[in-house]
C-alpha cells in the first residue's frame, strides 16, 4: 500500500509517490462519472463527421518560445486521472486542433424560429411585473422561457400559411409585403359574377378569432373551422335578421369593443384583398410588380416578412434601377443593402406649392436667410440635414447639434455661422422675414452658456470661432465709431454705463428688504446686496445682464489665457480686446474685476503696447502672422475705457503699470512717424491722447504736460498743413481730424485743471481755520497753460472761414467744434483766475467776438444750421434714437448697427455738437462782460431756434432707453445753454421778453427731462430760471384779472360761485385773481421751498457740479449713475406734499402719532399749493403729462397727514381754488381712476385712508366732503360706492355738502342707472333704517333715491334674482310707514339741485309706473289712488 504524503514533505516525495504510483497500476481511489444532462433529451448517436484534408493530422514543429510565466497556472484544477496528452490538446491553440473534425450539432429537434420584429430599435425587455402571479407557478420553466414561448406562438400563428385546404406557396408567389405598392396602383380585385359582400365574406378567413395560443397548425385549423361554422350561420339567415342582430349587438356592447373589433375587421380584410390583388397582378403583369423597388414598400407594410423575402425582392432588382453601379471587384456587395443606400438617393421634390407662415428659418453658410422655395444646388452643402431634407440650409436647432459635434471642424463651422446670423440679426435683415427676435430666441436656448463651453476647447479654431461668436453678440462697432465720435463734443467723454436695468421683481424684493431693515447703513446693505448676487446661479444673473452672468464664469481668466498662451491670430486678438473694452464699459464693478484679474493687463500692456518692436513683424494688417509684441490701438482704447470708469482706476492703472511712459512713447512721435501701418498709427496716437485727456480731467498726469509742452505745441503748429494733407488722402482724413480734435480735448482738460490750481492753494493755506478736505494741487499752472490760447484762437478763425465751402465744413466741423469748447473752458476758468487781468480779459472777449463770432453769426450758413435743428433733434423726432428690433434688455446696445441717418443727432449733418458748443462759448463770455449781451440777441432773433424751442417743450416726452439716453443728454445740454442765453437777454433788454412765457415752458421741461449726471443743470434751473418773475411775465400784465373774469364765467345759475366753505372760517374765499398775485409775490419762498425738498440729491449735485463747472480734482468718474430715469419725477411739483405725508406715514408706522404740525410745514403746503395753482393757470399745458388722477390723489395727502392742517386759512382757500379747477369738465372728463398711476399701488387703498380719516377729523368740513364724493361718481369703480356704503356708513352722517357748493353736476352720479344689486341692496338699506337723511347727506340722499327709483320700476329682461329683488323691494317701498320716503322712492322724477331735496317729484304717477306697481303690489287701482 502505498504511502499517503504528510506535512513537511516537499515537492519531491510528491513526484516521486506520483511515480511509484503509476508504475504500480493500480487503481484510482476516486473514480469521475459524467451524467448526460436530463434537459438535453436524447440524442443519436450517428453523428455527421467532416475531416479536413487540407491540413495535416500531426500539428507541425515550432520553435519553442521562452516560458512564461501564467498567472492563472495555480487557479487550474487537475485531477490525477487527467491524460497529460489529452490536456496538450485541450489546450492546444493550432489551427488543426481547431478545424481538424467538425460534428455538426443535432438541431432535428430545435425549432426554427424568426426573429419577432417590433417597432422599436431594440428589443423590448420583459419586465417580472407583466406576468400574473398564477403563471409564475404554473410550470417549472422560468418566466423569461414562458415569455419567449409565448411571443413565438404568437408570431408562428401570424405567419403561418392562412389558408385550410390550399396549395402551400411556391417560389413563384409573390411575398406579401407588396401589396402595399398594389393598393397604391388601384389594381381591381372583385371577381365576375358573383356578390362582392359574399365573395369578402368567404375569402377573408377569420379576422378576429386568430387561434393564437394553440400549438402549431392547430390552432389555425381550429380557427377556420369556427369561421365556417359562422359562415354556415350566416347563410342560413335573412338579411332582415342579421341586420337586426347586427343592432342588438351594437346596442349592447360598449362603443370602445365595436370600434376595437370594426379596427380588426379592417385589418384583416385589407391584408386579404392586398394578397388576392397581388395574385391577380401577378397572373396579369407579372413584369410590373416590382417596378418601383424602393422605401416605399418597405415602409408602407409594416409586416415585414423576413430576410427570405428580401433577397427574393433583390433577386428581381437590376443594376439600372440601383442608385450605384455594382462592380464586380468590390467586396461584399453581392447582396445589396437598400437601407444604407437611401442617403444617395435624389433629394424629395421640393414643396414650393405648400410654402405657409411659421414655417422652420433655414439659414445659409453665410447666415443668411434662405427662402423656403429657393432651390439651390445640392454642391453648396446646404442639405446636410435630416429633417426637411428638401429645403436648403440649416436651422438653429441643427446649428446648435452641430456645434457639440466631436469634429472640430463642424464646431468650428457651427459657431461661425451662429456668429454671421448674429451680425446680420442685430443689422435688422431678418426683422421683416422672421416673427420674434433671433438673439432673445438664441439666449433664451442657452446659447450664452455655449458659447462659454465653447470658448473652453482645447483646439485653437474652435477658440477663434467661439470668440468671434463673442464678438457678434456682445461687440457693436458702429455703437463705439459713434461714441469715438463724440467724444470730442462738449461733455462727450462722459457717458452711461451699459448696465441693463433691473427687472421689476427684483426692484420689488430690494424695496421690501430696505422696508423690513430701514436702519442699516450702506456698507451693510452692499454687502448683503452683494451676496445675495453671488448667491444666485449663472442662468439667473445672466438672463437680466449678459456681461454680470459672464464674469461670474470666469471669462476674464479664459480670455487671459488665450492671450498669454494660446496668442492666437490678430483677427482673434482684436476680437478679444474688443470684448474685454465692451465689458469695461458695463461698470465700474467690472472695471475692478479686469484689473484684478491675474496677469490680464500686464499681459496687454506688455503683449500689444510694447514700446520697443521690431520692423519685419509690421506691415499690411492682413500680413500680419501675430500682433504679439505689435502696439495695438484697441489695446490703448481699452486702457482708455478703463480710465473712464473712475479716479481710482485711473491711478492704478498710471502707478501700477506706469501708463506715463507709454503715453509719452506714442504721443511725442507723430502718426506717420510710428512704424506701423499709417491708420493704425493714426488710431494709436488717438487713442493715447484720448487716455491722457481723461486723465487730466482727474487732475493726474498733468506733469507730463510740462513735459510734453515743446511737443503740444509743435503739434498745433502742424494744424494748418494737416487739413490741405488730409484732403489729398481722403481715406486718412476723419481719422487725421478725429486726432486733432483728440489733441484739442486733451488741452481743454488741462486748461481746466490749472483753472483749479489757484483755488487749491488757497484752500491750503487757509486749512487752519477752516476744516475742509485737503487736495494737493496739480502740478500745473494758469501761466503754462494760457500761452496757447492765441494759437487756437487763431486755428479757430482759420477754420471758421471755412463755412462758405460746405464740403471743406462739413469735415472740419469735428475740429473746430473742439477749439470753441477749448475756448469756453478757458473763458469759463480764466474768470476764476485772481492773477488775470479783469481788463485784459473784457478786451480779449470784445475783440473776439466782434471780429469773429458776430460775423459768423451774420453768415448765411448759420441760417441753415439753426434750420437743421428740428429735423436733426431726438426730441422732435422719437424714432431717430428708437431701440433696434433686436434690441435685448440683457445687452446694452446703442442701435447704431445700420448707422444713424445723416438728419439725425450724431448723423454727418447734425448741427447739434457745433451750437451746443458755440452757446457754451458765448454765454461764458457773457458771464465775462455782461455788456455783450445786447449784442448776442441776435441769436435768439432766429425763427427757426424759436420754432425748434417751441416744438421742443410741446412734443411729447421721448422713451428713455439706454440707445436715446446718451443722444438726449446731447440735446438737453444745447437747450440748456440757450436758455441760459434767454435768461441773460430777457434780463437785460426787455423788449425781447416777448418770448419769455415760451422759453419759460421750455425751462419746465427741460426739468422734468434731465437725466442722472444733470443735477447742477437741474438746480441752475431752479435757481435762476424756473422762478424768475420776469420769465412769468403773466403776473404783472393781467395774469390774475383774467382768471377772475374766467371764474365769472363759469359762475352758477344763481349767481354765486362755487366755492366750498370751512367750518372754521368766517370770511368767504378769496378769489382766484388774489391768489395768484400772492402766490406771485412769494415765488423767492416758493423756489427756496423746492431747492429744500430738493436735499437729497446733494451728493449727486456735488459730483454734477464737479464735473460741468471744471473742478477736475473733485470728479470721481467718467461713468454717469444708472440710468433708470429722469432725475425728478414728473410729478415733482406735488413734491412736498409727498414729501409730508411720507413723512408722517412712516412715523405712524414706528407707532408715533403727529396731532400738531409745525408752522414751517404749513408754510410749506401754502407755497407747493401756490406754485400748484400758478402753474394750472398760466402753464397749464406743461403739467398735461400728469394724469388727472395723479393730481387728485397727491392733493388728498392735504388731509392725510393728519391733525387740521386743511382747516389752516391758506392751506383751505388754495386747495378750495384748485379744485374748482379739477372740477371742470375737461378735467372731469380725463379723470380715470382705474388706471395704474405713477407712485400708487392702488388708488382703493388710498381712498379708504382717505375714508378713515374724514370719519375721524374732517369736522364736516365741506372741501374735505367734496373730496370724498369726488371718486364716487358713476362712470368709477363700484368698490368705492360699496365702501362708503357698507364698512363706513358712518360718514354719511357729516357728508353735509350743500347744493350750492357742490361744484360737481349731480348727473354724473345719477347717470346711467346703477346696476350692482349688492349697492342697491346697500342703497334701500341705509334709506329704510334713515342712516341716509337729506338734512345729513343731501348729495348721496339723492343719489340714493334716483338709483332705486330707476331701479324698482325698471322693467328690463334681467336674471330671475335680480327681477325678484326689484319687485321685493318695490312691495317693501309700498308697505313702507315713512310717507315722506315712500313717496321720494316712488314719485322721483328728475335730478334738480335748485330743489332743496336735489330732485323733483311727479304729481302722479305715470299710467306705465301706476300699472306696473298695480301689478306688483296686488292693489286695487282706486285704493292706490286714495293712498297717494
Amino acid at each position: 500500500m502505498l504511502p499517503r504524503p504528510k506535512p513537511g514533505e516537499s515537492e519531491e516525495d510528491l513526484l516521486r509517490f506520483q511515480s511509484q504510483f503509476l508504475a504500480a497500476g493500480t487503481s484510482a481511489a476516486v473514480q469521475i462519472v459524467k451524467k448526460a444532462d436530463k434537459r438535453k433529451g436524447d440524442i443519436e448517436k450517428r453523428r455527421d463527421v467532416v475531416t479536413l484534408g487540407d491540413f495535416p493530422d500531426v500539428p507541425p514543429v515550432l520553435t519553442p518560445a521562452p516560458p512564461k510565466k501564467s498567472k492563472f497556472k495555480n487557479d487550474h484544477v487537475c485531477f490525477t486521472d487527467d491524460d497529460p496528452e489529452e490536456v496538450l490538446e485541450r489546450h492546444d491553440r493550432h489551427i488543426t486542433a481547431v478545424f481538424s473534425k467538425i460534428i455538426e450539432r443535432d438541431t432535428s429537434s430545435a425549432a426554427v424560429t424568426v426573429p419577432l420584429p417590433t417597432g422599436d430599435p431594440f428589443p423590448r425587455v420583459f419586465h417580472r411585473s407583466e406576468i400574473r402571479s398564477e403563471e409564475k407557478t404554473k410550470c417549472g420553466r422560468s418566466i423569461f422561457a414562458q415569455l419567449v414561448a409565448a411571443k413565438r406562438a404568437t408570431w408562428d400563428a401570424v405567419i403561418s400559411q392562412p389558408a385550410v385546404g390550399t396549395s402551400q406557396q411556391t417560389a413563384g408567389v409573390v411575398p406579401d409585403n407588396s401589396c402595399a405598392l398594389t393598393l397604391a396602383q388601384d389594381v381591381p380585385f372583385k371577381s365576375n359574377g358573383q356578390d362582392d359582400s359574399k365573395e369578402i365574406a368567404d375569402s377573408y378567413g377569420p379576422c378576429l378569432i386568430t387561434g393564437e395560443g394553440l400549438r402549431g397548425s392547430e390552432g389555425e385549423m381550429e380557427a377556420q373551422r369556427i369561421h365556417e361554422e359562422n359562415l354556415e350561420k350566416l347563410r342560413s339567415m335573412s338579411q332582415e335578421k342579421i341586420l337586426y342582430e347586427q343592432e342588438k349587438l351594437l346596442t349592447q356592447l360598449e362603443p370602445s369593443l365595436v370600434s376595437f373589433l370594426k379596427s380588426q375587421r379592417s385589418k384583416g380584410g385589407i391584408k386579404e384583398m392586398c394578397k388576392q390583388s397581388q395574385t391577380a397582378l401577378m397572373r396579369t403583369e407579372p413584369q410590373n410588380v416590382w417596378a418601383e423597388p424602393s422605401k416605399e414598400v418597405l415602409d408602407m407594410d409594416g409586416s415585414g416578412k423576413g430576410e427570405q423575402q428580401l433577397e427574393e425582392k433583390t433577386m428581381e432588382f437590376t443594376e439600372d434601377d440601383l442608385p450605384v453601379k455594382l462592380q464586380r471587384d468590390w467586396i461584399h456587395m453581392d447582396t445589396v443593402e437598400f437601407e444604407k443606400l437611401e442617403w444617395m438617393k435624389d433629394l424629395p421634390q421640393s414643396r414650393q406649392g405648400r410654402m405657409r407662415k411659421g414655417m422652420q428659418a433655414r439659414f445659409s453658410l453665410k447666415g443668411d436667410l434662405i427662402p423656403p422655395d429657393a432651390d439651390l444646388p445640392t454642391h453648396l452643402g446646404l442639405h446636410h440635414h435630416g429633417e426637411e431634407a428638401e429645403r436648403a440650409g440649416y436651422s438653429l436647432q441643427e446649428l446648435f447639434h452641430l456645434s457639440r459635434s466631436q469634429v472640430i471642424q463642424q464646431r468650428a463651422l457651427a459657431l461661425h455661422v451662429l456668429a454671421r446670423i448674429i451680425q446680420k440679426a442685430k443689422q435688422g435683415e431678418f426683422s421683416s422675414t422672421l416673427k420674434g427676435s433671433v438673439l432673445r430666441l438664441l439666449l433664451d436656448a442657452g446659447f450664452l452658456f455655449l458659447l462659454r463651453f465653447s470658448l473652453d476647447d482645447s483646439m485653437e479654431n474652435v477658440i477663434a470661432a467661439s470668440v468671434h461668436a463673442f464678438h457678434a453678440l456682445l461687440v457693436s462697432s458702429e455703437d463705439e465709431e459713434y461714441l469715438d465720435k463724440a467724444f470730442s463734443w462738449y461733455q462727450g467723454s462722459i457717458v452711461f454705463p451699459f448696465l441693463p436695468n433691473k427687472e421689476d421683481d427684483e426692484e420689488e424684493d430690494e424695496e421690501e428688504e430696505k422696508q423690513q431693515q430701514p436702519e442699516s447703513n450702506a456698507t451693510e446693505e452692499e454687502r448683503r446686496k452683494k451676496s445675495k448676487e453671488e448667491n444666485k446661479p449663472d442662468t439667473d444673473v445672466a438672463r437680466y445682464d449678459v456681461i454680470k452672468g459672464l464674469l461670474k464664469t470666469k471669462i476674464l481668466h479664459r480670455l487671459r489665457y488665450i492671450l498669454e498662451v494660446v496668442r492666437p491670430v490678430p483677427v482673434v486678438v482684436l476680437d478679444t480686446l474688443d470684448i474685454l473694452t465692451r465689458v469695461a464699459r458695463h461698470s465700474l464693478e467690472a472695471c475692478h474685476q479686469i484689473l484684478d484679474c491675474p496677469r490680464l493687463l500686464d499681459t496687454v500692456i506688455r503683449e500689444f503696447l510694447p514700446t520697443q518692436w521690431s520692423l519685419p513683424a509690421v506691415g499690411d494688417r492682413e500680413m500680419l502672422i501675430s500682433l504679439h509684441g505689435v502696439p495695438c490701438a484697441a489695446a490703448m482704447k481699452l486702457l482708455r475705457v478703463l480710465v473712464s470708469a473712475g479716479r481710482s482706476v485711473s491711478a492704478r492703472l498710471l502707478n501700477k503699470f506706469d501708463l506715463k511712459s507709454y503715453l509719452s512713447r506714442f504721443v511725442v512721435q507723430e502718426p506717420q512717424d510710428l512704424p506701423l501701418q499709417h491708420e493704425e498709427a493714426v488710431r494709436l496716437s488717438t487713442e493715447a491722447f484720448r487716455l491722457w485727456s481723461l486723465a487730466a480731467g482727474y487732475a493726474q498726469a498733468c506733469d507730463l504736460y510740462s513735459d510734453l509742452y515743446p511737443v503740444l505745441v509743435q503739434i498745433l503748429q502742424s494744424f494748418p498743413g494737416l487739413t490741405n494733407k488730409c484732403f489729398k488722402d481722403s481715406s486718412l482724413s476723419q481719422l487725421y481730424i478725429q486726432w486733432a480734435a483728440a489733441v484739442v480735448t486733451l488741452l481743454t482738460s488741462v486748461t481746466l485743471t490749472a483753472g483749479c490750481t489757484a483755488e487749491l492753494h488757497k484752500h491750503v493755506s487757509s486749512s487752519g481755520l477752516v476744516e475742509k478736505p485737503q487736495y494737493p494741487p496739480p502740478p500745473v499752472t494758469w501761466i503754462q497753460v494760457s500761452g496757447l490760447k492765441p494759437n487756437l484762437e487763431a486755428l479757430l478763425k482759420r477754420s471758421l472761414q471755412t463755412i462758405s465751402c460746405s464740403d471743406t465744413w462739413q469735415a472740419l466741423q469735428p475740429l473746430t467744434t473742439a477749439y470753441i469748447i477749448y475756448l469756453g473752458a478757458y473763458y469759463s476758468a480764466c474768470s476764476r483766475q485772481p492773477s488775470v487781468n479783469i481788463v485784459q480779459s473784457i478786451e480779449e472777449v470784445e475783440q473776439l467776438t466782434s471780429e469773429v463770432l458776430l460775423p459768423f453769426l451774420q453768415q448765411p450758413a448759420m441760417r441753415h444750421m439753426w434750420e437743421l435743428l428740428r429735423p436733426c433733434s431726438a426730441v422732435c423726432n422719437p424714432h431717430s434714437c428708437s431701440p433696434a428690433s433686436e434690441s435685448i434688455a440683457s445687452i446694452v446696445s446703442l442701435s447704431c448697427t445700420r448707422g444713424k441717418l445723416p438728419l439725425s443727432l450724431v448723423g454727418l449733418k447734425s448741427p447739434f455738437p457745433f451750437l451746443t458748443a458755440l452757446l457754451f462759448l458765448i454765454n461764458n463770455i457773457v458771464n465775462i462782460h455782461k455788456g455783450l449781451v445786447s449784442k448776442f440777441s441776435c441769436v435768439l432773433e432766429s425763427r427757426e431756434l424759436n420754432d425748434y424751442l417751441l416744438k421742443s417743450w410741446t412734443a411729447e416726452s421721448p422713451h428713455l432707453t439706454h440707445s436715446s439716453a446718451w443722444i438726449l443728454r446731447h440735446e438737453y445740454h444745447l437747450q440748456y445753454f440757450a436758455l441760459l442765453l434767454t435768461r441773460k437777454v430777457v434780463v437785460t433788454c426787455p423788449e425781447h421778453s416777448q418770448h419769455a412765457s415760451v422759453y419759460h415752458c421750455v425751462a419746465m421741461a427741460l426739468l422734468s427731462r434731465l437725466l442722472p449726471g444733470g443735477e447742477h443743470l437741474a438746480h441752475e434751473l431752479l435757481e435762476g430760471f424756473i422762478f424768475n418773475h420776469e420769465l412769468i411775465p403773466e403776473g404783472k400784465s393781467g395774469g390774475p384779472e383774467a382768471a377772475d373774469f374766467s371764474d365769472i364765467l363759469h359762475i352758477r345759475a344763481d349767481g354765486r360761485p362755487m366755492h366750498p366753505g370751512s367750518v372754521v372760517l368766517s370770511s368767504p374765499n378769496p378769489s382766484r385773481g388774489t391768489l395768484l398775485e400772492e402766490a406771485y409775490r412769494h415765488l423767492p419762498s416758493i423756489r427756496a421751498c423746492y431747492l429744500l425738498h430738493l436735499a437729497h440729491l446733494e451728493m449727486a449735485l456735488a459730483r454734477s457740479k464737479a464735473v460741468y463747472e471744471g473742478q477736475t480734482y473733485l470728479v470721481q468718474s467718467m461713468l454717469l449713475p444708472e440710468t433708470k430715469g429722469p432725475i425728478l419725477p414728473s410729478d415733482w411739483p406735488f413734491l412736498p406734499l409727498i414729501v409730508l405725508y411720507n413723512k408722517v406715514a412712516n412715523a405712524e408706522t414706528r407707532g408715533a402719532v403727529l396731532n400738531t404740525l409745525p408752522p414751517d410745514l404749513v408754510n410749506i403746503v401754502t407755497r407747493n399749493l401756490q406754485w400748484i395753482l400758478l402753474l394750472e393757470t398760466w402753464r397749464a399745458k406743461v403739467l398735461e403729462h400728469i394724469p388727472s388722477a395723479a393730481k387728485l390723489s397727491r392733493l388728498f395727502c392735504i388731509f392725510l397727514t393728519g391733525g387740521d392742517l386743511f382747516l389752516e386759512g391758506p392751506v383751505h382757500c388754495y386747495t378750495a381754488a384748485l379744485l374748482s379747477l379739477y372740477c371742470q369738465a375737461k378735467s372731469l372728463d380725463s379723470l380715470q381712476l382705474d388706471a395704474p398711476l405713477p407712485g400708487l399701488a392702488s388708488f382703493y387703498d388710498l381712498y379708504i385712508d382717505l375714508l378713515e380719516q374724514f370719519e375721524g377729523v374732517s369736522f364736516g368740513d365741506h372741501l374735505f366732503g367734496i373730496f370724498v364724493l369726488l371718486p364716487l361718481q358713476r362712470r368709477f369703480s363700484v368698490q368705492l360706492r360699496l365702501a362708503v356704503f357698507g364698512e363706513h356708513v358712518s360718514a354719511l352722517r357729516v357728508l353735509g355738502v350743500p347744493f350750492k357748493e357742490f361744484p360737481i353736476p349731480l348727473e354724473r352720479y345719477t347717470s346711467p342707472p346703477e346696476d350692482s344689486l349688492p349697492l342697491l341692496k346697500l342703497y334701500f338699506r341705509t334709506l329704510v333704517t334713515k342712516a341716509l337723511r337729506p338734512s345729513w347727506c343731501p348729495i348721496l340722499y339723492a343719489v340714493a333715491v334716483a338709483h332705486m327709483n330707476s331701479f324698482i320700476f325698471s322693467q328690463d329682461n334681467v336674471a330671475q334674482e335680480v327681477d325678484l329683488a326689484r319687485k321685493s323691494m318695490l312691495r317693501k317701498t309700498w308697505l313702507l310707514t315713512d310717507e315722506v320716503l315712500k313717496k321720494h322712492l316712488i314719485f322721483y322724477k328728475l335730478p334738480n339741485t335748485d330743489n332743496l331735496l336735489g330732485f323733483d317729484v311727479y304729481e302722479q304717477l305715470p299710467p306705465l309706473r301706476q300699472r306696473y306697481l298695480d301689478l306688483v303690489t296686488e292693489q286695487q287701482p282706486s285704493k292706490l289712488k286714495a293712498s297717494t
